[in-house]
């Protein structure tokens, strides 16, 4: 194992004496020598092929994972342009949802994710001679996880050869997690870019990584001013905004100025990423024209551009952090750290000499910026992670060899949940229900509810409506001038029932147009999700007939069907229920003592007139954030919900007339009380209850 790994360009003269690629035995192309001339380097993926080819792949093929789908695939195409080789053959990518492999492909890109599911199925990944996990400095809860399973896997397999690719931050914690690994060091770039530091109010970082471009642009030293633009700023939010101002500041400058492409990138744009390499077309007329990438955290360490001369950096991020203790993730702004502006000011290094601008003081750097950023481990949601260490026969957490270990609470919330989901038995092992729902690749809730629709027979709507949720968000902003004509076709698709199947009215719609692409635009819809959605459809839907679970027939559009999904839901998603407390729209969370709104773009809001907030909802999401709103919500029967949640979880819900509702009703039906009980919250004025409920809430504003 080594903590860094690189391979000089002297092996390039070996590759230009031959005439036919090793790999696919077919002449190399006339491009080919450029790009080897061009090349400062054998990249580590490359050099570890040509290590396996040399052993013609005794032990195994090449994989390589990214922390980001999005980097696993681009980096999948730029390889395989480098060696000269077809995506999809020889050089592959697998990311969720997306298999572009065959059995003859010999280097393999794929996310960290996707190689920690192998292991679900392979634990010692007999198929490959070499791992190569890159930009393990990102600490993604799968790729950590990754680091302790390949450490014992090694064990069993010494012909297993691992690499690990980092930056020098984490050359001391690694030697001392893997201490008999060789340890290889790669010079940086040289010269380092000049740094600068200007100060810029938080409010307004868009404005002022805009303003910057714009001056650079029109500096009148060519030399001093050449070269692409990185623009680092907090959220996809921001990046969308910095984009439409460059883009209409670009309108009106000088065109002798050269042409300035605007190229946003995050994790939402696929495949466009790959303009970033796209040779530039000389300008008829004016200089030359200047590339500005508008981007976050995705590119700290992936999307290597070595046209980049110029790094804007406004110094923040914007992070969700799961709490386990109210099931809820934390999104705020906050400093990146020391680590990563190193990181973001080294994009600009090599020569000519770049130049690297940062938005706040040098005063802020010092004291404000953590020396580095938190693993994601002690952030995320474990749940998903617990259920394939249990798939793994890792009984318990501590056998696993983690670099920083999990808080105990979150692994203790994680358990909780599975155990309400029935996914564990008595001991504490996966139970037969738990084996299915680690075959589907989403949340245990989601694979929860997949796995009851067979019960209630509604598996094509909820295979739907887990496709589209997994692609959640699928509505984009429209402009100004077209939002209320977007606003009129998107009410034409809301269903009465509540957000849940407007989804499957919008994935159904999209599948009937002849001109996709035309009717996303008009509705303000994102193609790209619904794509990505029917993607997921396709492999849930694989994953539900290979394991022989009963595919019901469609039933979409009838009453009966509506309460079926809805009760299909309610058996995985039980532990994200809201209710109405004051008959206005303020909803008290079940599970905690946490108050939140409907957001605007709800159907409850967006219909004409907008009917009463219902009194009782299902949601998707909750994040404790500026707008504290719910996402995804349907209105529910509680006696669905007295009747399908756990005893156990009822009782161990927090004090509140809610619960006291839920159990009361939960002991009519388990004694068979003949009649209905009178609908829950009209016994007494809404304020009264308000006032009942309100008694220890948090209300966050």
């Amino acid at each position: 194992m080594a903590a860094a790994a690189a391979a000089s360009s002297g092996s390039g003269g070996a590759w230009e004496a031959l005439q036919h690629n090793p790999f696919d035995g077919l002449p190399f192309s006339s491009r080919y020598a450029e790009l080897l001339r061009e090349r400062r380097g054998l990249p580590v993926p490359q050099w570890c092929a040509e290590y396996a080819l040399s052993l013609q792949f005794a032990n195994g093929q090449v994989v390589c994972t990214q922390p980001h789908s999005l980097a696993a695939l681009s980096l999948a195409l730029r390889v395989a342009d480098e060696m000269d080789l077809n995506v999809g053959h020889e050089v592959g990518y697998c990311i969720p949802y997306e298999d572009c492999c065959i059995p003859e492909t010999v280097l393999r890109f794929c996310s960290d994710e996707v190689l920690l599911r192998e292991m679900t199925s392979d634990p010692l990944l007999r198929q490959y001679g070499v791992v190569v996990l890159d930009e393990a400095q990102e600490r993604t809860v799968a790729a950590d996880l990754l680091l302790g399973l390949l450490k014992d896997a090694q064990r069993q397999r010494p012909e297993l050869r691992l690499v690990v690719v980092t930056e020098p931050s984490m050359e001391e914690q690694l030697c001392r997690f893997c201490p008999d690994a060789p340890l290889v060091r790669v010079p940086p770039l040289t010269p380092p870019p000049r740094l600068a530091y200007r100060e810029s109010s938080l409010q307004g970082r868009v404005a002022a990584a805009c303003q910057a471009v714009l001056e650079l642009h029109q500096q009148e030293e060519e030399e001093a001013a050449a070269g692409d633009v990185m623009v680092f700023l907090a959220s996809q939010q921001e990046i969308q905004e910095c984009c439409e101002a460059l883009c209409a500041a670009a309108a009106s400058l000088d065109p002798r100025l050269g042409t300035l492409l605007v190229l946003p990138l995050h994790p939402s744009v696929g495949r466009q990423a790959q303009k970033l390499y796209e040779a530039l077309e000389p300008p008829a007329a004016g200089g030359p024209a200047r590339r500005v990438i508008v981007t976050h955290w995705l590119a700290d360490a992936a999307f290597s551009v070595g046209s980049v001369r110029h790094v804007i950096d406004t110094g923040m991020e914007l992070r969700s952090v799961y709490n386990p203790q109210i099931r809820a993730e934390s999104q705020g702004l906050r400093p990146i750290s020391k680590k990563q502006a190193e990181a973001r000011r080294l994009r600009a290094a090599g020569s000519p000499s770049g130049t690297c601008l940062r938005l706040y003081a040098e005063s802020f750097y010092e004291h404000s910026l953590p020396a580095l950023p938190p693993a994601r481990v002690a952030e995320a949601n474990l749940s998903r992670l617990v259920l394939l260490l249990k798939r793994l026969d890792i009984a318990d957490m501590g056998q696993c060899d983690f670099l920083d270990r999990p808080a105990p609470e979150s692994l203790m919330q994680a358990l909780e949940d599975l155990d309400y989901l029935a996914a564990l038995d008595d001991d504490g092992n996966l139970s037969e229900v738990g084996i299915i729902m680690s075959e589907f690749p989403v949340d245990p809730q989601l694979a929860k509810s997949l796995l009851a629709s067979c019960e209630f027979d509604c598996v094509q709507e909820m295979l739907t409506l887990a496709a589209m949720l997994t692609a959640w968000p699928c509505f984009v902003t429209p402009a100004t001038r077209w939002a209320e004509a977007v606003a009129a076709r998107q009410r034409a698709l809301l269903h009465p029932a509540g957000d849940h199947f407007t989804l499957i009215n919008v994935f159904n719609a999209f599948l009937q147009q002849s001109d996709p692409e035309s009717w996303c635009r008009k509705h303000g819809v994102s193609e790209a999700a619904l794509q990505l959605a029917r993607a997921v459809r396709a492999e849930l839907l694989e994953v539900m007939e290979r394991i022989e679970l009963p595919v019901s027939p469609p039933a979409f559009g009838t009453e009966d069907n509506v309460g079926r999904v809805k009760q299909a839901l309610l058996s995985g998603f039980f532990l994200k229920v809201a209710r109405d407390i004051d008959g206005s729209g303020n909803y008290l969370l079940l599970t905690s003592k946490h108050v939140a709104q409907l957001p605007p773009t709800c159907g409850y809001r967006l219909r004409q007139p907008p009917p009463r907030p219902p009194p009782w909802l299902l949601y998707h999401e909750f994040t404790v954030s500026l707008d504290n709103c719910l996402s995804v919500v349907s209105e529910i029967d509680p006696e669905m919900l007295a009747e399908l949640a756990p005893q156990y979880y009822l009782t161990n819900l927090p004090p509140s007339e809610s619960r006291d509702l839920l159990m009361e009703l939960r002991e009519k039906l388990a004694g068979g009380v003949e009649g209905a009980p009178p609908p829950l919250g009209e016994e007494e004025p809404p304020a009264a209850r308000a006032t009942e409920d309100s008694e220890d809430v948090c209300v966050l504003q």
